[in-house]
């Protein structure tokens, strides 16, 4: 199966580009399932009803969201409606909407996709991580029921990305790395056949913070007062992400490359 997952989308020209791109990438690549985390497409902070549904018409099959999942209170409600969208497993219980589910990719193949919080240097706690992937896995395990299983990973540390790319090694097809919005270059595949890359990246324009213009964030580093809110910078955005290829009997990845597609940054594609 090919796989595509997309980093975080930023604001404005982080939706354009993902508009403009993904359709081609899905044709030219023959891609069987896309996954894009939208948490920060509307003004950088969250994801709207509207803005999800552009991402879906886009090409992609699930949107995850991250720590910033309720931001647009809209999407308290169409959360609900829509059961593309997923918000981390790990959030407050009663929190609408959920944080893992099967899919359908081409063929009638079912994809597992989950998506969990991370607790270092994270702004607020948040259930164990560990606990809840590994209830899901138990009950979804690699080349059963599903073909392919992948774990958006959304929080700060490398160090918590790695350690559930090795605790899910052997379990799930991928775990990607999420919200830092910068790209790693350690895509790999674990000995136990998951794929792994720390963080896929944003989908922004990086001349920028981060995906926010440069002024503010600035000044805040700098004096450390604020001045304005922060907005999402407008330049040319770069579509980044992870592509994997798995063996449908096993669900083990057995091919993966890092993808960079327009923008600023270098190329990069399978």
């Amino acid at each position: 199966m090919r796989l595509l997952f997309l980093g975080d989308v930023m604001g404005r020209a982080g939706r354009a580009a993902v508009a403009e791109r993904l359709p081609g990438l899905r044709a030219d690549w023959k891609l069987d399932f896309v996954v894009v985390n939208g948490e920060n497409a509307t003004s950088g902070m969250g994801l709207s009803g509207a803005h999800a549904k552009e991402l879906l018409e886009a090409g992609a099959d699930c949107v995850t969201l991250g720590d910033h999942a309720f931001d647009q209170k809209d999407m308290l409600q169409y959360i609900e409606r829509e059961k593309r969208i997923l918000r981390p497993l790990n959030f407050a219980k009663d929190a609408p909407g959920r944080g893992a589910a099967v899919f359908t990719a081409t063929g009638g193949r079912k994809v597992l996709v989950a998506q969990v919080l991370g607790q270092v240097f994270m702004k607020r706690p948040f259930a164990d991580p560990f606990s809840e992937v590994d209830a899901i896995l138990r009950t979804h395990p690699r080349g059963g029921m599903v073909a392919a299983s992948l774990i958006d990973m959304h929080c700060e540390a490398t160090s918590e990305k790695m350690g559930m790319g090795h605790f899910c090694d052997g379990r799930a097809s991928v775990v990607v790395g999420t919200h830092t919005h910068i790209p790693t270059a350690d895509a790999q595949i674990l000995p136990g056949g998951t794929a792994y890359l720390s963080d896929a990246g944003m989908c922004g324009d990086y001349d920028s913070v981060i995906g926010m213009e440069k002024a503010e964030p600035l000044r805040r580093f700098v004096t450390g007062m604020p001045k304005t809110r922060f907005t999402p910078a407008l330049g040319p955005a770069t579509v980044s992400g992870f592509y994997v290829e798995t063996d449908d009997r096993t669900g083990a990845a057995i091919r993966v490359a890092m993808v960079r597609q327009g923008g600023r940054l270098p190329q990069a594609e399978p």
